[in-house]
């Protein structure tokens, strides 16, 4: 085949459209597009792709093979967190959520979606009840998302660029968020102390760059679930520069932890998967962007929000946009920042899920997460040669080192994979990510601590019996 192929449906696969395109743009290639993605990113390889498939039955037959390797949480016995959690999911979430009047991820449109503007008003207002804020909104993509747009909000009321990080964040989030506000805002990070934020460092950097600081973000509970103590000193230190205090969050720990508003927050952000939203092999995402009843941030939140609004019948109200007019939607090419589908069938699932719970719900879930994770902290740092890497309070999540024992992380989860267990997450050569939640139970826990402690004594021996082996064969050389 000597002439370059071009798809019969494809218009732009043609050699000489490509070269009119390319001519238009003034690019030499097309791999000029693709100068500012990294190196260690490109595949440098053609794609694993099967033969051409010729019937619709081949292609469906193949792509069940691929999705039959898959394992869910519910064949292992998992405490894999990082971002994506093992959450009951009530039956009746699942049955809302599936009705046919709100199975799309679009938020509606006035003229035919009044059910489920009321159904996210509904989910904004138990939001806003939660977190002990006033404005919650229509859910962005994910909770990435939210951080990286709370983020740009400060910038833009503040005119400045600086952010100073003070909390350990999942490296996932912080590549999403750096890549975001990367044109528009500078981060700095301030390295924590025991797990969480290092409180005299932060005050002293955001003193001296006062009127270069738009906002400290503070994550809590951090990359490794440690919850953050000293938000409100962190909000006092902000405000006094003229910046912002904007937290990144789990709301699923709020039944009994002090929001972050009452504790001096501006801005509170995060990610609704803990609430009704399945796994998934990677999890169903929404993100939430919470403020004050305050015009100057409200009027900086590119997503919709729902509300009562006036008919034109007198006395008349229903649900509708609140601000249309400082959205994309409104503005196009002028908009503060681009608003795409929202994941709006996810706050109707969190707000079932909320609803469903209730106030004393959500306090017994939080009661339970903390009290199985300190239960896992101290059986697995128990073990001979694990130790806690920090002495904070911790949500969910917790790391654990098992340098004391020599042995790795790579090696406790490859161990215990063969026995259906997914132990956590690989953070360091010897720290591993442990997560639990209310599915978690005392037995899944002791079941973990067993395993693991028999990796240990595995090795142990395997150590102590090498020993034994190099002194006889030093004894037989004498």
């Amino acid at each position: 085949m000597t002439q370059p192929f071009v798809h019969p449906y494809l218009p732009n696969s043609a050699p000489d459209v490509k070269a009119a395109m390319l001519a238009a743009v003034g690019a030499e290639s097309i791999e000029e597009f693709y100068v500012d993605v990294p190196a260690g990113l490109r595949l440098d390889r053609p794609l694993d792709l099967p033969a051409p498939l010729v019937a619709e039955q081949d292609l469906v037959r193949h792509v069940e093979g691929v999705l039959a390797k898959n394992r869910s949480t519910k064949e292992k016995l998992s405490f894999l967190g990082a971002g994506t959690y093992n959450h009951f999911v009530p039956a009746v979430v699942d049955e809302v959520i599936n009705r046919s009047e709100f199975l799309t991820a679009y938020a509606g449109e006035p003229y035919e979606d009044h059910g489920r503007f009321q159904a996210l008003f509904t989910y904004q207002s138990l939001m806003a009840e939660l977190l002990n804020m006033d404005v919650v909104n229509v859910p962005t993509y994910d909770g990435y998302q939210a951080t990286a747009t709370s983020l740009s909000m400060a910038g833009r009321m503040s005119g400045r660029r600086g952010v100073i990080v003070v909390s350990d964040v999942l490296p996932d989030k912080l590549s999403r968020v750096s890549d975001f506000v990367r044109p528009n805002l500078d981060l700095s990070f301030v390295p924590t102390v025991n797990g969480t934020a290092d409180v005299a460092a932060a005050v002293a950097l955001i003193e001296s760059r006062g009127d270069e600081i738009a906002a400290i973000w503070v994550e809590t509970p951090s990359y490794s679930g440690a919850v953050e103590t000293a938000i409100r000193q962190l909000a006092d230190a902000a405000h006094a520069v003229g910046a912002v205090l904007v937290v990144g969050t789990d709301p699923v720990g709020y039944g009994v932890l002090t929001p972050p508003a009452d504790q001096g927050a501006d801005i509170v952000c995060g990610d609704i998967q803990a609430f009704g939203i399945h796994q998934w092999f990677g999890g169903a995402h929404g993100g939430f962007i919470a403020v004050h009843d305050d015009p100057t941030f409200i009027m900086e939140m590119p997503s919709r929000l729902f509300g009562l609004a006036s008919t034109d019948v007198a006395g008349e109200y229903g649900f509708g946009d609140v601000a249309y007019d400082r959205t994309s939607f409104a503005l196009r090419e002028d908009g503060k920042e681009w608003v795409g589908t929202a994941a709006a069938l996810w706050g109707i699932a969190a707000g079932v899920y909320l609803a469903l719970m209730g106030p004393q719900g959500m306090a017994d879930l939080g009661e339970t997460l903390l009290a199985r994770t300190r239960y896992a902290q101290q059986q697995l740092s128990g073990l001979a040669g694990v130790r806690l890497t920090d002495d904070a309070l911790h949500l969910r999540e917790f790391v654990v080192d098992f340098s004391g024992a020599s042995v790795t992380a790579h090696r406790v989860v490859s161990t215990l994979r063969t026995e259906g267990i997914e132990p956590g997450v690989v953070v360091g050569e010897y720290e591993l990510l442990v997560c639990v939640t209310e599915v978690t139970t005392q037995a899944d826990i002791d079941r973990l601590v067993a395993s693991v402690a028999a990796v240990l004594n595995a090795a142990s021996n395997n150590t102590a019996a090498a020993h034994t082996s190099a002194v006889h064969t030093e004894e037989k050389s004498a």
